[in-house]
């Protein structure tokens, strides 16, 4: 298929998870990314090889030591040749290498400069270290933990780390179209944190102005419940009376079908329990087919394997195989973008640290890949 960012070429000094999760959904639409490593280690996320695989797909290293006059030399060449330099270091330290914003801008104009950091390049907590876990709690996100002084551990998806990741490849395409009219690039500044406001929009944008949050999920069906085989089911009725009354004749709950939300909201703790001994008493896969015919919103809460194995996601194409180094091909989880039906990728497996360091520097400011 036409990828749509056949051409462009992105320098990628971020490491880890942020970048290299923006790079990975730039390089499945067709984006050449070239992952600049140190000698040795190369990104430290390929300590954990799996879940380095997981996110640099589709991409190519080249391993260069900038402490070296060559090694920034070879950068320099190689920014001289992309349209997009990503980088995820605290602020301050490309400036210090010698390739902050206004150096590399010198070098090409037409350059769209991205940097991820924690908090962002201005700021009180510019400079402080800080993981998935710290963003998070900052931005709000923890607020019931606030509320009730608890120590729940917010669970295992970093959200702060995808959440950037998306924004930096949102910002670099806004700023790849910009150039398409202005001519020139720009400088992107992500903050992993602002991200994570952002998305806490709904809560802290009516606490912004005196307003309470609209707690949307305060219904007694919404939430987890365990099945008779011990599966654990979700359902997910919130606020739609269309939905309460068909649930309540379903599972024989008819007495207080004609309750509103103000009214189920009132009573949540007893039909939550109500509802938590009915789902008890049969199979998760005889509730579902149930619940499917009534048209009830829900959801098996699978295990990792489970979705792995799901139908509708092996039939939509979520799960592809590319040739690797291995003996047999390693399997990705695919970009979830379709276009016109079709998704983009996985075309070439991970590349090993600095595989094709000889292929682009000898190339230089030459054929993008």
């Amino acid at each position: 298929m036409s990828l749509s960012l056949d051409g462009i070429r992105i320098v990628s000094l971020a490491e880890q998870y942020p970048g290299p999760y923006a790079t990975l959904l730039l390089a499945d639409l067709g984006a050449d990314v070239i992952l600049v490593e140190r000698p040795g280690g190369g990104d430290p996320a390929r300590q954990f090889p799996a879940f380095h695989a997981a996110l640099n797909r589709n991409k190519r290293s080249v391993a260069l030591d900038l402490k070296t006059d060559a090694g920034r030399q070879a950068l320099r060449d190689l920014v001289n040749s992309a349209d997009v330099l990503m980088e995820g270091f605290r602020p301050g330290t490309m400036d210090r290498l010698g390739f902050g914003y206004e150096a590399t801008a010198a070098l090409n104009p037409r350059l769209v400069y991205v940097s991820i950091s924690g908090f962002g390049q201005t700021g009180p907590y510019r400079d402080r270290p800080a993981h998935d876990i710290s963003y998070q709690a900052v931005a709000g996100f923890l607020f019931r933990q606030a509320e009730t002084s608890t120590t729940t551990h917010p669970g295992d998806v970093a959200v702060g780390d995808l959440s950037s990741g998306m924004f930096a490849a949102l910002g670099t395409l806004a700023a790849l179209f910009e150039r398409t009219r202005t001519g020139r690039g720009k400088h992107v500044d992500v903050s992993m944190t602002d991200g994570l406001v952002s998305w806490m929009s709904v809560m802290i944008g009516p606490v912004l102005n005196g307003a309470p949050i609209a707690d949307i999920g305060a219904e007694p069906a919404y939430g987890l419940f365990r099945c008779a085989d011990g599966k654990l089911l979700s359902l997910s009725i919130a606020h739609e009376d269309w939905f309460w009354r068909p649930f309540c004749a379903l599972v024989g709950m008819d007495d207080v079908a004609a309750l509103t939300r103000h009214e189920r909201v009132a009573q949540t703790a007893t039909l939550s329990r109500r509802i938590a001994g009915i789902m008890a008493t049969r199979d998760r896969d005889a509730w579902g087919a149930g619940l499917d015919a009534a048209g009830i919103p829900w959801g098996p809460v699978n295990t990792l394997a489970e979705t792995a194995a799901d139908p509708h996601f092996r039939e939509r194409g979520m799960f592809h195989n590319v040739a690797g180094s291995g003996a047999a091909p390693r399997w990705h989880v695919a970009q979830p973008l379709v276009f016109s039906g079709e998704r983009p990728g996985p075309r070439r497996d991970v590349p090993g640290l600095g595989e094709h360091t000889e292929e682009i520097l000898t190339s230089r400011a030459g054929t993008k890949g």
